[in-house]
């Protein structure tokens, strides 16, 4: 089933209003929309690191008007989570640049009115020993 092109303009909508808030906490912008095998990155930013150098951090951006059904970050399941997880590593393999950063995956839920949305930040939202 095709999407919709009023849901996909939407869904590129609230990616950027992500990376916009992103990028005004601190981190820097890798890549974005990367497609690979087993699934997509939405965004994949570097966060400036301390003594331990910096972080590769895996973006998933999910969006949901309310919180009935819990929210977009509880529709990161544990099969969406694997997907992540593998595009991740498919992403390690042709970026080799990035291979010794630490990795932390994180969920920005974004939620409430799509042209001004709320974003939540769920830092360090899922483990890959996890997915």
């Amino acid at each position: 089933m095709a999407t919709h092109p009023t849901t996909r303009a939407r869904g590129a909508a609230i990616e950027a209003a992500a990376r916009t808030y992103l990028l005004r906490a601190g981190l820097r912008e890798v890549a974005a929309n990367a497609n690979y095998r087993h699934g997509e990155l939405d965004l994949v930013m570097l966060e400036a690191g301390s003594r331990d150098g910096d972080t590769l951090v895996f973006v998933e951006v999910r969006y949901r008007r309310g919180t009935g059904f819990g929210g977009g970050a509880a529709s990161v399941d544990a099969r969406k989570q694997r997907r992540i997880v593998q595009a991740a590593q498919s992403f390690l393999v042709m970026h080799r640049a990035y291979a010794r950063c630490a990795c932390r995956f994180d969920v920005v839920d974004a939620s409430g009115d799509p042209d001004a949305p709320e974003m939540r930040w769920l830092k360090d939202a899922f483990r890959a020993d996890d997915a």
